[in-house]
């Protein structure tokens, strides 16, 4: 029996974009087993993905290269006896764990010149636009890589929900599912040019909970600030439909409780791959970075960008400090946008 070692990514969106891999190995060869490593806040992820048979907490850091530990975790996994590694991030460390355990076969993409560390190595990663078709091509072996009409027709993350679970967060945040609810996710965790303005989800909150809806903001405690502000901006009596949950949701719940909406809007983060994954309505909105790399993989989706000449700039903050890829993307243009989703 085959049996894998995935090396996954570290961003919580990747990690999700990464179950079409799982996806398509299971579809390949149903009998395989399939173990994924990744890094703690990664695990609910994986918990959620059926393809996972088990998940292999990182203990490094995304920052760490520590060779020993490295060697000393390879040498440990060597009694697993992989047949095979896929190593998804581009980084020369990431590829190190699979050939200390002297697992055989070690596929991924060229990276930071990663000769000698992978033996199956792919150097046509500009044949793949998607970031999801790049982890998919790594399935299939070098001829079929180039022709497999799979990897253009991908099969789109599909996270598992706990109906169960998801009553108990409801219940613990004192929220309910009596109106239709507007997810907001206006963190993103890599950096500011990614984030629309406070004030334009706050535009959005207010129309939606003025037409008879609730509001759930979701996010980690960094984006708690945000969030506040958002609610902040809503008239006074509209503030008890506007829902705090950044900072107050374990990733478990999150993926449970954006199920539980009826539609959400987010920036390009690793919130807007989960709820494209657990199928809800979802319009993405870019700044500078782009959806001909990383979109919502659903069909449930309407992506919002404005067409200034310096975007995509893939930058964390804006190189000429002014965000209008940001700043010029009206709420009208965004609520239309949510207006047309069904």
């Amino acid at each position: 029996m085959e049996k894998y070692l995935i090396i996954g990514p570290s961003w919580v969106g990747d990690m999700v974009m990464s179950q079409s891999l799982y996806i398509t190995l299971k579809k390949q060869q149903p009998d395989m087993e399939l173990h994924v490593m990744a890094p703690r806040w990664c695990l609910p992820l994986l918990a959620r993905m059926p393809q996972v048979d088990q998940a292999i907490e990182m203990p490094l850091g995304h920052g760490d290269f520590k060779l020993t530990a490295r060697w000393r975790l390879g040498r440990e996994l060597k009694k697993n006896q992989y047949t095979q590694a896929i190593v998804l991030p581009n980084s020369l460390k990431s590829a190190l764990i699979p050939l200390f355990a002297q697992i055989p076969k070690r596929t991924g993409w060229k990276g930071e010149s990663r000769y000698g560390l992978l033996n199956d190595l792919r150097n046509n990663k500009k044949a793949f636009p998607l970031m999801v078709q790049r982890y998919i091509a790594l399935a299939f072996t070098h001829q079929k890589m180039r022709s497999e009409k799979d990897i253009l027709e991908l099969p789109y993350p599909a996270l598992l929900v706990d109906k169960v679970q998801q009553q108990a967060a409801i219940s613990r945040l004192n929220v309910n599912l009596d109106k239709p609810v507007l997810g907001l996710c206006p963190g993103a965790e890599f950096g500011p040019s990614k984030r629309w303005p406070e004030e334009h989800y706050a535009a959005i909150a207010n129309q939606w909970i003025t037409d008879g809806g609730e509001v759930w903001i979701f996010g980690s405690q960094k984006d708690q600030p945000v969030a506040n502000t958002i609610r902040q901006y809503l008239p006074e009596e509209l503030q008890t439909h506007c829902h705090l949950l950044a900072g107050n949701t374990s990733l478990t719940e999150a993926i449970d409780l954006l199920a539980a909406c009826t539609k959400v809007v987010s920036n390009d983060s690793g919130l807007m791959h989960i709820a494209a994954a657990v199928n809800t309505p979802i319009v993405a909105v870019y700044g500078s970075t782009s959806p001909g790399y990383t979109p919502p993989l659903s069909q449930k989706v309407q992506i919002v960008h404005t067409d200034i000449e310096c975007r995509p700039c893939f930058k964390r903050e804006c190189p000429y400090g002014h965000l209008k890829c940001l700043k010029e993307l009206p709420p009208a243009q965004v609520w239309q946008a949510l207006s047309a989703l069904q």
